[in-house]
């Protein structure tokens, strides 16, 4: 009897859809991408940001990193308050690469409130964290 009375169906499972996170590490593990870091620090290490994504590309991991350096004079954030709105967008979009990137490194000797929430966020979605000081890991 192929339907008595103790049987059972199989249960049939459902494929959660992938989550944006989830989709996103399956396209770049289909593209081949290597493994992507962002750098985070006070701007006040920009030179210190060079040498590590000098060194990052070196060791073949894509960089991303702040791309202004607001504490220097320029033409694009000379007026305050286009400033602030600037500062505004620039902190989402480092929020953006945080996102985008498989690690972040800290660099720099020194945690301000930024970098310190930088870190957070990273560790809220589960990013790795790599510090080039890591006395100062606010976590430590």
């Amino acid at each position: 009897m192929l339907f008595g009375p103790h049987h059972q169906e199989a249960p049939v499972s459902y494929r959660q859809p992938l989550t944006p996170e989830e989709q996103l590490a399956e396209a770049k593990r289909q593209l081949s991408l290597p493994r992507i870091v962002v750098i985070c620090g006070s701007t006040r290490f920009m030179t210190e940001m060079a040498e590590a994504d000098l060194r990052e590309t070196t060791a073949g991991r894509i960089v991303v990193k702040p791309g202004c350096d607001m504490k220097s004079p320029h033409a694009l954030w000379s007026d305050p308050v286009e400033a602030e709105a600037l500062k505004v967008r620039l902190d989402d979009l480092h929020r953006a690469k945080i996102r985008l990137a498989d690690e972040v490194l800290i660099v720099g000797d020194y945690i301000g409130d930024s970098t310190r929430a930088e870190i957070a966020y990273a560790r809220s979605l589960g990013k790795p964290v790599r510090f080039t000081h890591p006395e100062v890991d606010p976590d430590a």
